[in-house]
């Protein structure tokens, strides 16, 4: 069982406060790495997860990049911490939780692509003014306050 499975099993769907990493991976030509999720509902997002019991939180950017995409990142450097009421999430099966998000941003990366088939079912650079539609809400908040230049839709 795992550390958040643990705690829903004595809370149960009462909220928590969790803490999370997303890393905006940019390649030479400037595109910006996105995982086509499974969760939620085939939305693509920015690579990341949450953290572990012990891990710092670029440590947590760093495994989760290499779990979800095979990727090793060097240098990356934090941009942006994402907390409040606005970061509130009622899941599906009714668990409530407050995100705390660290943002990274790297363009240091050695290995291949390779996705977790549990997790993802696509990987893709993408040019900023081409990213999809169908993108997990927050992560599109922060691409637009980091990178995308022309106005939020």
């Amino acid at each position: 069982m795992g550390y958040i499975e643990e705690l829903r099993s004595l809370v149960g769907h009462r909220p928590l406060i969790l803490v999370g990493s997303l890393v905006i991976i940019k390649n030479k030509n400037d595109e910006i790495l996105l995982q086509q999720r499974k969760h939620p509902h085939g939305f693509w997002g920015l690579p990341g997860g949450l953290m572990e019991l012990g891990e710092s939180t670029e440590e947590t950017a760093r495994r989760e990049v290499l779990e979800e995409t095979g990727l090793t990142i060097g240098k990356c450097k934090m941009i942006d911490v994402i907390s409040g009421a606005n970061n509130y999430v009622k899941a599906a099966n009714g668990d409530e939780f407050y995100m705390v998000t660290i943002v990274y941003e790297t363009n240091e990366f050695l290995g291949d692509l390779h996705m977790d088939p549990n997790e993802s079912l696509d990987l893709r650079f993408f040019h900023v003014e081409q990213l999809p539609k169908q993108m997990v809400q927050s992560h599109q908040r922060i691409l637009y306050k980091h990178v995308k230049t022309s106005p939020q839709p």
